[in-house]
């Protein structure tokens, strides 16, 4: 390890070296983070797979529209309202229509649905070697890792033709559920001085039912609560290509690598706090304002914490309500509509209903006081991650979870793009840097 007064040295002259003068990013028009100035994405490319809609361009002006969110042409809530209505499970339906590009017959769907089933073991000696000897404290990290080894027991790992790809990517989301609890697992008796439970699986669940038979010691759980983890993994298995993880995920595609480094580094992305860590950070806040607010029914008692979390006095500093505001959606979240009814009947009559109803109450109340505090006229409304913290602890799912989960889920729509990028893309993605340094004129080592 490096000394601390070396790090603090070796600090001061990274942190000199690269502050660059925010002037030039407007001197030179730069598109931070491929936005344009009134925060719509930067158009990288065309894609069948995904629409996300939150606002319409009228006369050079964004105008709010409620949120939609479109899977190859299927609106997610025609798409979860015909599951629930049917009473059946709706990821595994979910995943073919990404992959293959429409719904599947009830005979496509039950051989699909086999597929993943006996694709879910992992390889021999996998779980000792890879996740046993070797345990994370984080479980992002361990899934990341664990995709990136998957490429050692692959015979032709470099082999990208559609049918191996289309394979390679059904064996990876079919055991990335069993990697997440397994090192799950492990993390608990390694770090937290708990017992290891692993279970065998069973080869007639869901995926869905898999991670909650898997996570539990005995293994029981209700209908109910399997097919509202069944809807989450329906809500979060894509969101279009230019959300960070999938763009990640299309950039190393460009490349031409192989299938295990792109869903490795997508999943790299996914961790991040700005992205699908985003969960931990409204989780965090919640806490903070249910120890400081006393009575949660008391509007003005919340407005007065909201305010305190506005003028970064309260939780993190960073003056924001996590939870609330989206980069493309305006008036709505269509995946927090359907979260957040789904909590409110599963709260119902439970410990869970006092907080269900704080939670409503912050929503509510985030954008006006955002207005009066900022100053700002931005239409925002509550994202996924407002409820689903919430619906998660309702079924009993640790936090080390909340965010695996997105990835279990996201990676069908990874895989989706990958497949498009390499049919479709046919270029490296490069995009420009412009360079503000002068040059220099060496000076000799004794000299310096």
């Amino acid at each position: 390890m490096i000394n601390e007064k070396a790090r603090k040295l070796l600090c001061r002259q990274f942190v000199n070296n690269n502050t660059i003068d925010p002037k030039y990013y407007d001197k030179y028009v730069i598109k931070r983070g491929l936005r344009n100035a009134d925060g719509t994405g930067v158009l990288a490319g065309l894609t069948n797979i995904c629409n996300v809609h939150g606002y319409v361009i009228n006369e050079g002006e964004k105008s709010p529209i409620q949120g939609q969110l479109i899977y190859r042409g299927y609106n997610i809530n025609d798409l979860v309202g015909n599951v629930v209505k049917e009473n059946r499970f709706g990821y595994e339906e979910i995943v073919y229509l990404l992959l293959m590009g429409d719904l599947p017959s009830k005979d496509e769907l039950e051989a699909f649905s086999q597929i993943i089933s006996e694709n879910r073991a992992l390889p021999d000696n996998f779980f000792e070697d890879m996740i046993l000897k070797s345990p994370s404290p984080n479980i992002m990290n361990k899934l990341g890792r664990s995709v990136l080894s998957l490429y050692s027991y692959d015979d032709d790992p470099e082999n990208t033709s559609p049918e191996v790809e289309m394979a390679t990517a059904i064996s990876i989301i079919s055991k990335l559920p069993n990697i997440m609890v397994s090192a799950y697992q492990v993390k608990k008796r390694a770090y937290d001085n708990e017992s290891m439970i692993m279970h065998p699986l069973i080869s007639e669940h869901s995926t869905a039912e898999m991670i909650l038979s898997a996570l539990r010691p005995d293994r029981l759980f209700t209908d109910a609560e399997a097919k509202l983890l069944d809807i989450m993994l329906m809500l979060h298995a894509e969101h279009g290509g230019g959300n960070n993880s999938t763009f990640t995920c299309r950039v190393l595609t460009s490349s031409g690598t192989d299938p295990y480094s792109a869903y490795s580094a997508a999943i790299g992305s996914l961790k991040g706090p700005k992205h699908g860590g985003a969960n931990a950070k409204v989780t965090s806040m919640h806490d903070c304002i249910k120890s400081y607010v006393k009575n949660w029914e008391d509007e003005g008692e919340v407005a007065d914490c909201l305010r305190k979390i506005l003028r970064k006095e309260l939780h993190d500093g960073s003056g924001l309500i996590y939870g609330m505001g989206h980069a493309v959606y305006t008036l709505s979240d269509p995946r927090a509509v359907i979260l957040k009814e789904n909590a409110e009947k599963l709260a119902k009559g439970t410990e869970y209903e006092r907080e269900f109803n704080l939670l409503k109450l912050i929503e509510e109340l985030s954008p006006e006081l955002f207005a009066e505090v900022k100053g700002s006229s931005k239409v925002m409304c509550a994202n996924v991650d407002m409820y689903s913290g919430l619906v998660y602890r309702m079924l009993g799912i640790p936090q080390d979870l909340f965010t695996p989960l997105f990835a279990v889920s996201r990676m069908a729509g990874w895989a989706a793009h990958r497949f498009e990028e390499m049919v479709t893309g046919k270029r490296i993605i490069r995009p420009a840097y412009k360079s503000v340094i002068r040059e220099k004129v060496y000076i000799p080592l004794e000299n310096r």
